[in-house]
């Protein structure tokens, strides 16, 4: 049983439940975590689809008697999950995803709130979303405020948050890309496990970029480069481990964003390190674009309207 002292301050248990892994936290008034649980019990790994057992395992040394809600969101609310749940169309924030909680009770008579994803629609083709935007909602609400938002992983996020709303996003599939390059097909031959080497990283990201959409044609140098003594092998891993793909989301994004962004980021230590490199990677090339173009000074960035920054920062 929670501790008589934590239990006074609980308000809430919320409950971020993703493909891979479940985190479960109690969460004081104030809004800082009280106590947290973590494990590998992502909805894939749920046998039988006993999500009902687990949750209730999860959060039963602080259930008890303590009168809190319970709010849940990532995949857990989608169709392979317990419960699916509605989209919320864009622009969206924190009332709009409000409104749309879906209460839902459990054999044990506890009422979890689902957190619905969120929809976006690409010239007929929709993307969508499930506890990423619970993360930007909280992320923007507290510290960083409107801008252009990189949420990496498996399928990378890029979200415009303007007036506290998300107004758009794109999802990428670069980490799903490389696992496939790097498992499936000859590049992957090459790569080798090794330190991270900073100068092969932004020389993937500076192909990307300069490559744009030809992402298919230039990934095929991380074959032909060390074959000619371009690059050696320690640095495939690192020049093939998606990095032109990071490029050339770079420049897919930027366009989404009408800008190259400065963005804000949502992601584990190491992520964010690797990041760094890529945004100085595009800012070293950036001087050399603005010179190559006659309207330079024309920059859309200096509109804090514009969805290109804001407040946003470089690592979160």
């Amino acid at each position: 049983m929670v501790s008589e002292t934590v239990g006074s301050d609980a308000a809430l248990i919320g409950l971020d439940w993703g493909t891979s892994s479940l985190r479960a936290f109690l969460i004081g008034a104030s809004g800082s975590v009280l106590e947290e649980v973590t494990t590998a019990q992502g909805i894939v790994h749920i046998e039988d689809r006993d999500f009902d057992g687990i949750f209730h395992e999860a959060v039963q040394s602080w259930i008890g008697n303590l009168p809190v809600p319970v709010i849940a969101s990532g995949m857990i609310a989608s169709r392979d999950g317990w419960y699916e749940t509605p989209y919320v169309d864009l622009p969206a924030g924190k009332h709009e995803l409000a409104a749309a909680l879906v209460p839902f009770e459990s054999s044990q008579g506890i009422v979890i709130q689902f957190v619905t994803g969120v929809t976006a629609d690409h010239d007929g083709a929709p993307d969508v979303m499930r506890g990423e935007e619970t993360q930007i909602v909280g992320a923007t609400a507290i510290i960083l405020g409107d801008g252009v938002f990189v949420l990496p992983g498996t399928h990378s996020k890029w979200l415009r948050v303007e007036d506290g709303l998300i107004q758009d996003y794109k999802t990428c599939m670069t980490g799903e890309l490389f696992a496939a390059l790097e498992n499936h097909t000859i590049l992957g031959v090459l790569m080798t496990d090794g330190p991270f080497h900073a100068e092969g990283f932004k020389r993937g990201v500076r192909d990307g970029l300069a490559t744009g959409a030809d992402l298919l044609h230039a990934l095929f140098r991380v074959r032909t480069l060390p074959l000619f003594d371009k690059i050696s092998n320690d640095t495939v891993e690192i020049h093939g481990r998606s990095r032109q793909a990071h490029g050339a989301r770079y420049r897919v994004s930027s366009r989404a964003g009408r800008c190259q962004p400065k963005p804000g980021l949502r992601a584990d230590r190491g992520r964010v390190r690797r990041y760094h490199s890529a945004d100085l990677a595009d800012r070293l090339e950036e001087p050399a674009r603005r010179r190559r173009s006659p309207n330079h000074d024309r920059n859309p960035c200096r509109n804090r309207r514009s969805g290109c920054g804001g407040r946003s920062q470089d690592s979160g």
